[in-house]
């Protein structure tokens, strides 16, 4: 069932279904007052014929009756009945043969004044007491004009009842047409958006209504898509760039070698230039498969306990081998005195990765100059700062600084394929770390690594 028919037949049974019990609350009142009215009504006659029986004579008697026809009008089978009774006895002085209920006897006799209903027929009975002695005096009659008039209002009802359902109907598929009328132009509209226009945008006002928040919803979606899908292509685009590059040297150095016979040492320097591509090849591999290894699920990933300072300091040692005439130095201000702030939870091969790409990327672009690496506790963890003096970062490469093979353009000269950083990234964000690089062009970069320490992991 679509949700236009839902709304509808939903809307139409809560809003019916509050007319139903509208409807039967006024039947119950409008009958409940009759009732009281008609009972009323037969009290009333039951004093004007209890003073009539005993004030009456034969002209009397005939006033009585010409006034009950002409003036208060003679109710449906009417009936008048005077019963002496023993008021210490409470018993009847003769035979109940009009049947009277037992419990409507006792009930005059405890409160001087009853009403009953047997049927279609009501009863009132009040007690009086005169020289001549003690009576009970009941007069009975059935309610025609009044049922005459609920089954009237029972008609009414159930017919309004009926046209109120269908009005409700008609009136809450209109409403839910308009109310689902946004939601439409906003499928009709996502599904026009594919792969080749994702710069589209869904409409969107200043209402702040849900309609409105779920078209900003799917815009900030469309964003992201838009963002990854840039990525994915720039991603594509330069790794087949770098991936090319070396395989090409290979393919023309081979063929080139092949054309003629050549001497045993132009062949050596030929194998010289391929071990290199190859080497750079598989440089470029390794590369790739660290960075889909580093977005792999924590689950899988064996995490244990780490001293981050431990780590850099292996780091340091590695650096110190690939780059000898490195400058890092560790600012020891603000190291705490005790270990336990320094514990974290992770992999100790990915941290590794990770701060060394960090590492050498400071080395490499600042030409070797001094990289400072210092270490604050705080609540939230611990926070690693890697500052270097190298050639920064244009205002307009930050943004992409995380995309895998992405380089500056002042980065260009140097070696590498541009994945430290995106690796490091990954690895980090993996670890529910935080890495923020801060940098001016030609003013050096600052990269500040966030990771919780035991207590907050």
């Amino acid at each position: 069932m679509k949700t236009h028919d839902k709304i509808t037949w939903l809307f139409t049974a809560l809003t019916g279904s509050l007319l139903l019990i509208i409807f039967l609350s006024i039947y119950y009142f409008v009958d409940h007052y009759k009732e009281k009215e008609f009972y009323q009504r037969l009290q009333n006659r039951t004093d004007i014929a209890a003073e009539w029986f005993f004030e009456q004579d034969d002209i009397q008697s005939h006033l009585y009756e010409d006034v009950l026809k002409k003036h208060l009008q003679i109710l449906p089978e009417e009936n008048e009945e005077v019963i002496p009774v023993n008021l210490a006895e409470k018993t009847l002085l003769v035979d109940n043969s009009s049947g009277y209920p037992q419990k409507f006897i006792d009930k005059i006799f405890l409160e001087g004044l009853a009403s009953w209903k047997i049927n279609e027929k009501y009863y009132s009975g009040k007690l009086y007491s005169e020289s001549e002695g003690d009576f009970i005096v009941v007069v009975s009659a059935i309610d025609v004009y009044g049922q005459t008039k609920l089954i009237f209002l029972r008609k009414i009802l159930i017919v309004s009842f009926l046209l109120g359902i269908v009005f409700i109907y008609l009136m809450g598929s209109n409403y839910s047409g308009k109310v689902l009328q946004p939601i439409s132009k906003i499928a009709e509209k996502a599904n026009s958006i594919s792969v080749s226009n994702l710069h589209l945008r869904l409409d969107t006002d200043n209402s702040k209504d849900e309609l409105s928040e779920l078209a900003d919803t799917f815009n900030r979606m469309l964003d992201r898509l838009q963002a990854s899908f840039e990525i994915q292509n720039n991603f594509v685009n330069n790794a087949s760039h770098e991936l090319r590059n070396p395989i090409t040297a290979v393919l023309g150095m081979t063929e080139i070698t092949l054309q003629k016979e050549r001497k045993p040492e132009e062949y050596t320097e030929a194998l010289i230039i391929v071990q290199k591509e190859a080497e750079r090849l598989e440089l470029l591999v390794n590369s790739l498969l660290k960075l889909a290894r580093a977005g792999s699920d924590k689950a899988e990933l064996n995490f244990q306990s780490l001293r981050i300072d431990e780590l850099l300091m292996d780091v340091k040692m590695n650096i110190d081998i690939m780059h000898p005439e490195n400058k890092v130095v560790f600012d020891f201000t603000g190291w705490p005195d005790e270990i336990e702030p320094l514990i974290i939870q992770g992999n100790e091969n990915l941290l590794q990765v990770a701060l060394n790409n960090i590492l050498d990327n400071a080395c490499k672009f600042s030409m070797n100059e001094q990289v400072i690496i210092r270490l604050r506790p705080s609540k939230q963890g611990i926070h690693v700062f890697i500052k270097d003096q190298g050639v920064g970062i244009p205002e307009s490469g930050m943004d992409n600084i995380t995309v895998p093979f992405y380089r500056a353009p002042n980065a260009r000269s140097f070696r590498g394929f541009g994945v430290g950083l995106p690796l490091a990234q990954r690895i980090i964000k993996l670890h529910n770390g935080r890495m923020e690089v801060f940098s001016k062009e030609l003013q050096g970069t600052e990269v500040v690594v966030s990771l919780p320490n035991q207590k907050e992991s």
